[in-house]
């Protein structure tokens, strides 16, 4: 089989390799496409990959490619991992809210939008080009805002494009870790959109072990949750949030923290990834892979750590660094492929359509839900209906994201100024046309989406 790798040049990429390498099952992958635009990056995962598969029997063959149509044709799965701007847009997402004392976050608030407006418009061309090139593919979408995009490429796809967030099922290890539980055998009940949903139960032999972890205060105290949200809030709630809802709740503490840092987010990255990028040119073999395992590891640890009381880009105390191969997106996509492709059902958290799973919300919004995956498809769970507070703050994010979409896809400035004005973490018409207005005049990929075919 064959996997195309949209984005090839990013950081995750070794991770989906190296689950590759320990996945024996049959059929599996023989055939990994890197596609990028920048060859440089190409080269340097590449090199990286090679590493990994020295030594290794019957390692998939790696491929790169800056041609897209290339990549995709005759694609089993496609994982898309796209950065349309780069890491200068990113920059520019934070800065521009920041500059207006609004969060300046890469997938929520005003800085999620400016990603998805100049986002959209590509990766719907990318699902048009699966759908002529590689129309029997399955779509993996890491790329942000996830729920956002999925819901767009879905436009195209329909039920073939399905959304990965490693945060959910990053939860639900952790729990099982502070509770000295095996994670496999859990059930998590959780419900939400992408980067906002609440994990509500966790089932352990049919007996909801969550009361036990909120009731605890060694263990709650444990979890990165306890520390971002405090044992109090969580125990409030009556929930374990997703960690990005800390700029729901704690939005004035979140936007201050971040004004703070001596760098944003983005900011931090740009230097690091240029650094890497430039050293790694130069290694080959052990040594790239060894610079690749230092930048992911500090990376990972400097992961949202001005929400947790440290400056952006500072290494966290205790924490491990590089998740392990079988977390995150790379073990829940491998997941993924295998329920598909060998018939080897799973239960996980994805962001798919969501039928009647949500009763509040449009039958083909995205939402982030536990499902089952096999030969034939996703199938989301029969799940209880979120409490009256989760289903009013879905539906105004939910209603914010399609107004973008709309935006991305027509060039109406009219939705994309409702969708900044109507954010619950804008909450301002004025600010809102201020925010659309900084990102038109610095992000040129947002400029084009009201330029291009004379849109309105």
């Amino acid at each position: 089989m064959k996997l195309a790798i949209l984005g090839g040049g990013g950081f995750r990429v070794p991770y989906v390799y190296q689950a590759l390498l320990n996945d024996h099952g049959s059929p599996r992958i023989e055939e990994v496409w890197l596609q990028d635009s920048d060859a440089g990056r190409l080269e340097a995962m590449a090199a990286v990959l090679a590493a990994f598969a020295e030594g290794a029997e019957d390692a998939p063959a790696v491929y790169t490619s800056t041609n897209l149509d290339k990549a995709l044709e005759g694609a089993d799965f496609v994982f898309a991992a796209v950065r349309v701007g780069g890491i200068a847009g990113r920059v520019c997402d934070e800065r521009v809210a920041l500059d207006l004392n609004v969060l300046g976050q890469e997938t929520t608030g005003a800085g999620g939008l400016a990603y998805g407006l100049r986002t959209i418009p590509v990766m719907v061309d990318i699902a048009r080009r699966v759908k002529a090139l590689a129309p029997d593919a399955y779509v993996i979408n890491f790329t942000n805002p996830a729920g956002m995009i999925t819901e767009a490429m879905q436009s195209v796809l329909g039920d073939r494009v399905l959304g990965i967030c490693d945060t959910p099922s990053g939860l639900g290890t952790r729990v099982a870790a502070a509770l000295g539980l095996e994670p496999a055998p859990l059930q998590l009940d959780y419900v939400g959109l992408n980067h906002l949903g609440w994990m509500r139960r966790i089932l352990h032999d049919g007996v909801d072990v969550l009361p036990r972890l909120l009731a605890d205060d060694t263990l709650l105290g444990s979890l990165e949750e306890g520390v971002v949200f405090g044992r109090e809030w969580l125990r409030d709630l009556g929930v374990i949030p997703n960690e990005y809802l800390y700029y729901y709740y704690f939005n004035r503490e979140a936007v201050r923290a971040t004004l703070d840092a001596p760098q944003t987010r983005g900011e931090f990255l740009a230097t690091q990834q240029g650094a890497f990028y430039e050293r790694i040119a130069a290694a080959s073999g052990g040594a790239a892979l060894e610079m690749w395992r230092e930048t992911v590891a500090s990376r990972s640890a400097s992961y949202m750590a001005e929400m947790k009381g440290a400056e952006t880009g500072e290494a966290l105390d205790d924490h491990a660094g590089v998740d392990p191969v079988d977390e995150g997106y790379a073990g829940v996509a491998l997941s993924v492929m295998a329920a598909i492709s060998r018939n080897e059902p799973a239960t996980m958290i994805l962001n798919v359509r969501n039928g009647s799973t949500v009763t509040a919300l449009p039958a083909d919004a995205v939402v982030e839900v536990p499902v089952t995956v096999d030969a034939n498809g996703i199938h989301p769970l029969v799940l209880d209906q979120p409490d009256l507070h989760q289903t009013g703050l879905m539906q105004q994010v939910k209603a914010v994201e399609r107004l973008t979409i709309g935006a991305a896809l027509t060039g109406s400035r009219t939705d994309a100024v409702k969708a900044f004005a109507l954010h619950p973490l804008v909450d301002s018409v004025s600010v809102g046309r201020r925010l659309l207005d900084g990102y038109i005049d610095r992000i040129p990929e947002v400029a084009a989406v009201f330029t291009a075919g004379g849109r309105r």
